[in-house]
């Protein structure tokens, strides 16, 4: 129980009591007053055991004890201009690097601007720690700078949520978050810090004292009780203590349950496998799991961070005419893929089909099967181990060729249609699908795609080809906008030797265009793609024709490259006049930002019907 001064000053405790239960609280630790150390140390050693390299953050003063530990013990601080982005930016490390991506901001609306990129993350099963600063331990509720219930706002978005109560608590409290963080269902957890938590002792207890206490007894205690307060908030605080990593727990199918489905897969004559972003979660390498899928020879296809899995032009990897195949297929993996609206909520399955689940979040795993689907095995695992226990278990056993090989055909046939769609004349500017043939075309063969935006974003889907595992991040189910900015500066951290390229609409681009100026100061050159068509088109192409107005849809051909220029990257205005020069113009961007500039393509693109009926709701 925590007892306030109010509480005391209004006599609901007696002095004798309030002695035996401070002197509970401390036990045999005892504080080092004279110590120069602060909490923010306890932090910094707890994430460098556990082999963080960056801390996203804009810098708030609730924090600053946390940014400056992490740098002088190596962990690179990279800051911001929006909270979000920080989020994002270590959603992205999270997904490539397979560690914990951590972010720190400051109380009240440092962590506010967070809420959304914290849901993306929990919906996305990204493995994240947010650190939020916090009014002082006695000051909550009572009206301090920035000071709301944070713990209350976070609960329903994280794992785990904790508020540090005394210095000695920091260290095991960021190892038990961290190990929560990645087991089972990976997500984000919270860590709220009171700023008495992070600063030294001195300085703490310049802001304890009381200058004009009560005079009597009460005004004794009311002293008493704050020295006390003071002495355990610091007692035992820099006790030697584990920082290493605690265990991760990762749910595994039985040997059991592996068999059963190796002899469904072993009597499919049309089998498929639909592989989600659960399937490139550690501890299974990704490029085990490519082996073990060519192996097996079976159809995929492929959705969320598992786009890129089998590389650019795999003979077993299926793009287009999904609906089609899953009404054959008489055998249906969903290897980490959810019957959620992306797959019509499991009416795409044929009912005839024999499916198996592989999911660690249960209610994932099982979503609406009581409505349109069943599964015929539905385990609680984790997604890659499982495809490579089955390849062994399978071994020498071969998906039928003609199977992939008749929808690798209709594949063929309809990228050709595509490609004829992409040669068309748009009424004005330059056509879309041209625009995105052409970076795919020459975009390098390490490089990693950032999807951020609706129309244009959606048509990129279907003709971008990632050319490896982990070269593809797009916000998952939750379909935020605004992750371009955060997700390409982890991507960038992560693989520097990379190209980065972020696929921007040209509405999604005013969230986060203000992280050009990120990208020149810490040295993270990327290159962005704006298709710029002055308009929300995904909700206009539907708003329109239902209820006959574009009102909120409408944009300007604005000049997004010269907000580029200032600050600090380089911009460029491709038009139809460019038609001719596209490739040139490409190539010049790839080479300048090999030289370290940031780069942005504003391309303004008209108008097509190659996503004429996708859903925006």
């Amino acid at each position: 129980i925590r007892w306030t001064v109010l509480e005391i000053c209004v006599g609901q405790m007696t002095p004798f009591y309030l002695f035996i239960l401070m002197c509970h609280r401390i036990g045999c630790h005892t504080a080092e007053t004279k110590s120069p150390r602060h909490g923010g140390e306890s932090v910094a050693e707890v994430l460098r055991a556990h082999n963080v390299k960056y801390v996203f953050t804009l810098v708030g003063g609730h924090i600053s004890p946390i940014l400056v530990a992490c740098e002088k013990l190596g962990i690179r601080i990279v800051d911001t201009r929006h909270e979000a982005t920080a989020v994002f930016a270590a959603d992205a490390v999270a997904r490539l690097s397979g560690t914990v991506g951590v972010a720190a901001v400051t109380a009240g609306p440092g962590l506010t601007n967070t809420v959304t990129a914290v849901k993306n993350a929990q919906m996305a099963e990204s493995p994240l720690l947010l650190m939020g600063g916090a009014a002082g331990t006695l000051l909550q509720g009572r009206g301090a700078l920035q000071d709301i219930d944070q713990m209350s706002l976070f609960k329903p978005l994280c794992k785990f949520c904790a508020s540090i109560r005394t210095i000695r608590e920091i260290v095991p409290t960021v190892r038990k978050a961290l190990a929560i963080a990645q087991s089972g269902t990976p997500g984000p957890v919270f860590i709220e810090f009171p700023i008495d938590t992070l600063y030294p002792f001195h300085l703490v207890s310049k802001e304890f004292g009381v200058k004009n206490p009560p005079k009597g007894l009460m005004g004794k205690v009311v002293t008493w009780y704050l020295e006390n307060h003071l002495t355990n908030l610091f007692a035992g605080a820099w006790e030697t203590r584990d920082v290493s990593p605690l265990p991760v727990d990762i749910p595994h199918a039985t040997d059991d349950q592996v068999q059963k489905c190796i002899e469904l897969v072993s009597r499919a004559k049309k089998p498929v496998i639909l592989l989600g972003s659960q399937a490139t979660l550690p501890p299974t390498p990704v490029e085990d799991i490519r082996k073990a899928l060519e192996l097996l020879g079976i159809p995929c296809f492929l959705g969320g961070m598992s786009r890129g899995m089998l590389g650019k032009d795999s003979p077993i990897h299926i793009r287009q005419n999904r609906r089609d195949a899953l009404k054959e297929a008489d055998v249906v993996l969903l290897a980490g893929t959810v019957c959620d609206f992306r797959l019509s909520y499991g009416r795409v399955l044929n009912r005839r089909s024999k499916v198996i689940a592989v999911n660690r979040d249960k209610t994932q795993l099982l979503k609406n099967s009581d409505m349109f689907w069943k599964p015929t095995v539905a385990i609680q695992g984790d997604a890659g181990s499982f495809l490579l226990q089955l390849s062994k278990g399978l071994k020498g056993h071969k998906c039928p060729e003609e199977w992939p090989q008749s929808l690798k055909a209709g594949d063929e046939t309809k990228e050709n249609a595509n490609r004829a769609k992409a040669v068309e004349k748009t009424d004005r500017h330059l056509n879309p699908l041209k625009v995105l043939h052409c970076v795919d075309e020459l975009m390098a063969e390490d490089s990693i795609i950032v999807a951020d935006g609706g129309d244009f974003v959606g048509s990129a889907a279907y003709i971008m080809r990632p050319r490896g595992p982990l070269r593809w991040l797009d916000p998952g189910a939750f379909g935020t906008l605004g992750v371009g900015g955060g997700f390409a500066l982890g991507a960038k951290l992560c693989r520097p030797e990379s190209e980065v390229w972020i696929v921007y609409g040209d509405g999604s681009l005013g969230y986060s265009v203000a992280e050009f100026d990120t990208f020149t100061r810490h040295k993270t050159p990327v290159i962005a793609v704006v298709g710029n068509d002055a308009c929300w088109s995904q909700i206009s192409r539907e708003q329109v024709p239902i209820l006959g107005s574009n009102v909120a849809c409408g944009l300007a051909f604005l000049d997004y490259h010269i907000v580029a220029d200032g600050y600090g990257g380089k911009g460029c205005l491709i038009g139809r006049e460019d038609e001719d020069r596209l490739s040139e113009i490409i190539k010049s961007a790839q080479r300048e930002c090999r030289e370290g500039k940031a780069m942005l393509l504003n391309v303004l693109i008209g108008k097509t019907d190659f996503r004429e009926g996708s859903i925006s709701v």
